[in-house]
């Protein structure tokens, strides 16, 4: 029940909450803060949940959630620093805030669908 509550909550971010704090507030740095928040707080609950999987009897068939934390995880703790300096610096690494935050929305898709995938295996035999 666990994973299908962390599915939610990934998803929810990405698709309604990340998107109405840009909509409903004006100042962009103010909703981009809080989003980078919001994103670190579901990194560290998918760290909590992957680690709780592995004291599950069928943890060999959750790799979908073992990398779908180790990309949060990537994006919290590597893309988040290419990010700010690009944001402050004009481009770090050779890209801009928004190549990088591209790459950054693209890794954390694809922990949506690794997390979504595993439960799609579990409950749909």
């Amino acid at each position: 029940m666990l994973l299908v509550l962390w599915a939610g909550s990934l998803w929810s971010l990405a698709i309604w909450v990340a998107p109405t704090l840009f909509y409903a507030q004006s100042d962009r740095h103010l909703a981009g803060f809080l989003a980078a928040h919001l994103f670190s707080i579901e990194t560290y609950l998918g760290i909590a949940v992957a680690a709780m999987a592995l004291l599950l009897p069928g943890r060999s068939r959750m790799g979908g959630v073992y990398a779908a934390a180790a990309l949060l995880a990537v994006n919290e703790w590597v893309l988040k620093r290419f990010m700010e300096s690009a944001r402050a610096q004009g481009s770090a690494g050779g890209l801009s805030f928004g190549a990088w935050h591209g790459v950054s929305a693209i890794l954390y898709v694809v922990a949506c669908l690794g997390v979504l995938l595993v439960i799609w295996k579990q409950h749909f035999r």
